[in-house]
């Protein structure tokens, strides 16, 4: 085998092991019915609050959402860019669709739903979600004297919760503390909650504030190795993450009734659940000191995390205040980097899972965002991106063809040395060394710009993978959605025989490939055939299979992303050919594909 192809099938080799680690699936576990959460215990300053009531309430289980919000007194929950609803019974925020984005493309399609009450029974969009806040007894104080998940509130002033309209609901124990709420949300989709506890006793009291964001079972959805969805979180300025099935594996906590992971925030942090495209997270205010829990009930199959802010001391005929911010909404870069900036949260764009290479990803993503809005049209930014990230690598491209190309020039030599030196290895390793040190060619300098090369597209890949601005966003034509795979089919010869295509999940769907998978499979070739094929069986046979196999393996990927890879392929085509024909080398295309196609006949007899 020549060096030329050895470097060929190392890149190819390399290539198809980060194409099968991308492609690694995790299938979520199977969510149970929703029963009432078990007790949770904190400790604060060294005195331990008791357990606070259960978040999930006793309310029977309805047909859906919808009716759910309806067995409940609530507030309605209207701004430009959410619409939902705030119950009174626990004072929840468990009602949020976003309008700027529907579940399909289909005319009339529903809002994503983020969050959703207990009591809906639907898959999926309407598995109970939610944010709930509260206040912790310590001290010796009575549970039922503090508001709990199950406590009705009262509106005390207020009609609608929108932008510059807060909303406060108060509860009097009966016992000489009063509790209000005060609750306010900005123009896109984060909320202020302000609690307060007025003690109108005479002896002080002890309490402990606190946030919940609580989800029972997870959503139905494929999960892929290169992106994170589950617990996120900061603590001062130590990111944390944990997969939506490593949570059932954490450390058990008799304390806190199933697997538990705690965090001591000194300064600043957050914490709450992320899926690709969306996030719940509880922020408390800057400076301000908490505890980060993320747990699992196991019984209950409910995955909550918790902000536990510190012990308050309320003397008499005094009020005890806290902050805290609840972030519901889609992972938009801008939006997320404004409450970084201007809200204090600090390391808030991290959220946004960046992987391994985050110092490639976060400048391509800026990029990225860069030629969408110059552009306009996503499609054609992934191809410009591409293309400049191309240019961006030519000189290590440049370096690795001409490596290629002079081992060519040397094919000649090489087979006389193999001629000559027939079954003696050393004999020929030695000429072969001779050979290189003579014409000054290093066989390794064609890998290792390759090599270089691989952080900077899988970091590509990255970008183009999490950012949400591919979400139902059009290209060309019949390609209405980046996010989804391509929706022609050959097995309906694109749309021109009357069926559809095969649901995904189906046998069928394998074999549906689209004209972008087909455009991938012959881009791949048409690449593969600059180079004539080598002679070993074996290394045929693997090149030959090779661009169709990715075409099958990648068709049921975004559109976006099968995209990028055509582009990637030909202006890798147009730049290696390029090069060698510079060199003295040109390729013979048309050559190759005919041997190609001789060899792949049966020898006559």
């Amino acid at each position: 085998m020549d060096d030329q192809n050895k470097n060929l099938i190392l890149a190819t080799v390399l290539s198809f092991l980060v194409i099968l680690i991308w492609f690694t699936l995790f299938p979520p576990p199977t969510p149970e019915a929703d029963p009432n959460a078990p007790a949770v215990t904190q400790t604060a300053d060294g005195t331990a609050p008791a357990a606070p009531a259960s978040t999930a309430d006793s309310a029977p289980a309805l047909d859906t959402a919808a009716a759910a919000v309806a067995a409940s007194p609530r507030i309605p929950i209207d701004t430009p860019r959410l619409e939902g609803s705030l119950s009174l019974l626990g004072g929840r925020i468990d009602d949020l669709s976003l309008k700027d984005y529907k579940v399909s493309l289909d005319e009339g399609a529903a809002d994503v739903r983020l969050l959703a009450p207990v009591g809906g029974t639907e898959l999926n969009a309407d598995k109970p979600y939610y944010a709930v806040h509260g206040w912790l007894p310590a001290g010796g104080l009575d549970a039922a004297l503090v508001p709990d998940a199950r406590t009705l509130w009262t509106l005390e002033t207020g009609t609608t919760l929108a932008p510059g309209q807060p909303v406060t609901i108060v509860w009097d124990n009966g016992s000489g503390l009063i509790f209000r709420r005060a609750i306010s949300v900005d123009e896109n989709y984060l909320f202020t909650v302000t609690q307060t506890v007025e003690n109108r006793t005479d002896s002080a009291v002890r309490v402990a504030p606190y946030g919940i964001i609580a989800r029972h079972g997870i959503p139905d959805a494929s999960r892929i190795y290169v992106l994170h969805e589950g617990v996120v979180g900061m603590a001062d300025g130590t990111l944390s993450e944990i997969k939506y099935k490593s949570i059932p594996d954490m450390d058990a906590d008799t304390r806190e009734g199933g697997p538990t992971e705690r965090v001591d925030v000194a300064q600043s942090g957050w914490i709450g659940f992320t899926d690709k495209y969306w996030m719940t997270t509880l922020a408390p205010a800057q400076g301000q000191p908490f505890t980060s829990v993320a747990k699992y009930i196991p019984g209950a199959d409910i995955y909550q995390t918790e902000a536990r802010l510190p012990v308050m001391d309320v003397a008499p005929g005094a009020t005890a205040e806290a902050q805290m911010r609840v972030f519901a909404g889609a992972k938009e870069w801008e939006v997320i980097k404004h409450y970084q900036d201007d809200g204090e949260i600090t390391g808030f764009v991290d959220s946004i899972d960046w992987g391994w290479f985050f110092f490639l990803t976060k400048p391509m993503f800026r990029l990225l965002h860069w030629l969408h809005g110059a552009i306009g049209n996503m499609g054609w930014a992934i191809i410009a991106l591409t293309f400049i990230i191309k240019l961006i690598v030519f000189p290590l491209a440049r370096k690795s063809y001409i490596s290629m190309a002079k081992m060519k020039e040397l094919q000649p030599e090489m087979e006389a040395l193999k001629e000559a030196a027939g079954d003696d290895r050393q004999k020929m390793q030695k000429g072969m060394m001779e050979l290189y040190k003579k014409n000054k060619v290093n066989p390794a300098s064609g890998c290792l710009p390759i090599l270089l090369q691989i952080p900077i597209f899988f970091s590509l890949y990255k970008v183009i993978y999490v950012t949400i601005e591919l979400y139902h966003a059009p290209w060309i034509g019949w390609i209405r959605d980046l996010s989804a795979p391509d929706p022609s089919s050959i097995l309906n010869l694109f749309g021109l025989l009357p069926w559809a295509t095969p649901e995904p999940g189906t046998l069928f769907f394998i074999f549906s490939l689209g004209v972008l998978p087909i455009l991938l499979g012959i881009s791949m070739w048409f690449q593969q055939k600059l180079n004539p094929a080598p002679t070993d069986p074996t290394q045929q046979a693997i090149f030959a299979w090779m661009p169709w196999i990715f075409m099958f393996m990648l068709g049921g990927f975004a559109s976006g992303l099968v995209l990028y890879w055509i582009a990637n392929n030909v202006i890798t085509f147009a730049q290696q050919y390029t090069i060698m024909s510079m060199h003295g080398k040109r390729p013979d295309l048309f050559g190759n594909i005919k041997s190609g196609f001789k060899r792949d006949k049966p020898a006559s007899k």
